[in-house]
């Protein structure tokens, strides 16, 4: 959450894209994983860093494509 106070103006465009109030967002402890998804195609935050404790974040094999 530090993440989008952290960013002027991001939890006022996020509250508008979702269709919630600015203090709606600004009460969030977490973001509600049912939003990572729009504000990771949205904003391009990526939902690990929205929400590590849920989404995984992909791990390098170190192995060469």
């Amino acid at each position: 959450m530090a993440l989008i106070r952290s960013r002027r103006g991001l939890s006022a465009k996020i509250a508008a894209k979702l269709g919630i109030t600015r203090g709606a967002v600004a009460q969030w402890n977490v973001v509600p994983p049912q939003y990572c998804p729009i504000i990771e195609a949205t904003f391009g935050i990526p939902r690990e860093e929205l929400r590590p404790d849920i989404f995984l974040k992909a791990e390098s094999t170190g192995v060469a494509a």
